[in-house]
């Protein structure tokens, strides 16, 4: 059997940023498996521009980005062994991959980062009735079909789901000589990033049906027309809103879910709310060894998160590797009143970092509220906060003296502020 120093699962943003930052902490031994014919993950196809705002302090398209840190990797010697799928992830820390040329291999390593992406949530998962014919796609599959084929999946299209990959297909299409009749969204709000609402929807005048959702798919061989409803406060269908639309293509746009077989299969313990792996302040798993990032772990608005994410991850690994100590208790870190998940999920009071930066996401739109970091039921500290929405990440610092001096464990809350 092979042995490693350290295994990345996945060579997307997250597991390309993961490698570097294990290079340059020191560990050599690095192999990064990636199941496609080529390192970059879902920004190959996200020809747009907006990433690396954060991280390169400069606006780049999605390829771009990768390729920044494609290099990086390079002038690193990271081992990427591509079109390398990994089918099998045990708790001792062996896996099994198969590839083209090595065929079935077994794999020990000495710490393995899960850096596996996420999917989309299709048709079947949601309820539209009717026929089921061509012409229905997820967003996503569309954007591979449009950027990187070079095929126009259709020439009327609606689309369900005001998620990023969605709006960003909205502008898209027109781009390309499609129209775009409408985006239908089941929620009150949009799940988009405001500066795609406004470059995506509202610069080409692409309307949003807010509260409504497709309900039934019409057409024999090709989709034909689509039923849209208005939904009530329950997101049940208000019989009489009927709307129709006839068009060849529909788009979904309804959700990303983290990719954790292997980590089930790992016996790894998940986040109901996220569907990723709960991680401490390394990022470390319940199993010894095992660490999570990227989209794998809970799925992200912006790309630099991810890779920012993927870092500490990476360093958290990194640590292991060099002194593999037992750390102390763990305390946690949970969310309260209109939080719906915080990560990490725990922090160490007797071997602290220099500080944690918690991840986490609000529950509803809010103009004006108030952060609390608490200790218990002990207010740590507060912070004003503005237009908050769920579709953006929020973070809150816990400083390493705050997480020396916890006793009962962190909260995470907020609280909307009167009008």
């Amino acid at each position: 059997m092979k042995h490693v120093d350290a295994v990345i699962i996945g060579g997307g943003s997250a597991g390309l940023s993961a490698a570097v930052t294990l290079k340059k902490e020191g560990i050599e031994d690095v192999l990064v498996l990636e199941k496609d014919g080529e390192p970059g993950g879902i920004l190959e196809q996200c020809i747009h521009n907006g990433f690396g705002l954060q991280t390169f302090k400069e606006q780049l398209s999605g390829p771009a980005y990768a390729e920044r840190y494609i290099n990086m990797a390079k002038e690193l010697n990271v081992k990427i062994l591509c079109n390398a799928m990994v089918t099998h992830l045990n708790p001792d820390k062996t896996l099994e991959y198969v590839h083209p040329e090595e065929g079935v291999v077994k794999l020990q390593a000495d710490v393995i980062i899960l850096a596996v992406g996420c999917y989309e949530r299709p048709r079947g998962a949601i309820n539209i009735m009717g026929t089921r014919p061509a012409g229905i796609y997820t967003a996503g599959q569309a954007q591979r079909y449009l950027n990187i084929d070079g095929y126009l999946v259709g020439k009327k299209v609606f689309i369900l789901g005001s998620g990023d990959i969605g709006l960003i297909m909205a502008r898209r299409m027109p781009l390309e000589g499609a129209k775009v009749y409408g985006v239908a969204e089941i929620m009150p709000y949009s799940n988009g990033l405001p500066r795609n609402i406004k470059q995506c929807l509202e610069d080409f005048d692409i309307p949003l049906f807010l509260s409504h959702t497709v309900t039934k798919a019409y057409g024999k061989d090709r989709l034909e027309k689509i039923q849209v409803m208005k939904v009530d406060d329950h997101r049940n269908p208000i019989p009489g809103s009927e709307m129709y639309f006839d068009v060849d293509t529909l788009l979904l746009s309804v959700g990303l879910i983290p990719e954790n077989h292997l980590g089930d299969e790992a016996g790894i313990l998940m986040d109901p709310v996220t569907k990723g792996p709960v991680v401490d302040d390394s990022y470390m798993t319940n199993i010894d060894g095992i660490f999570a990032c990227g989209n794998g772990l809970h799925v992200h608005d912006l790309v630099d998160f991810v890779s920012l994410q993927a870092e500490r991850a990476a360093k958290g690994a990194a640590g292991y590797l060099k002194d593999h100590k037992d750390r102390g208790i763990k305390l946690s870190v949970s969310n309260g009143n209109l939080v719906s998940y915080c990560v990490p999920s725990s922090v160490h009071p007797e071997d602290p970092r220099d500080h944690v930066e918690i991840f986490f996401r609000v529950r509803k739109p809010m103009d004006k509220a108030t952060l609390y970091i608490k200790d218990g039921d002990t207010v740590l500290k507060t912070f004003k906060k503005q237009k908050l929405m769920p579709s953006e990440m929020e973070r809150a610092m816990l400083t390493k003296q705050m997480i020396s001096n916890l006793k009962e464990g962190v909260v995470i809350e907020i609280q909307e502020d009167e009008a």
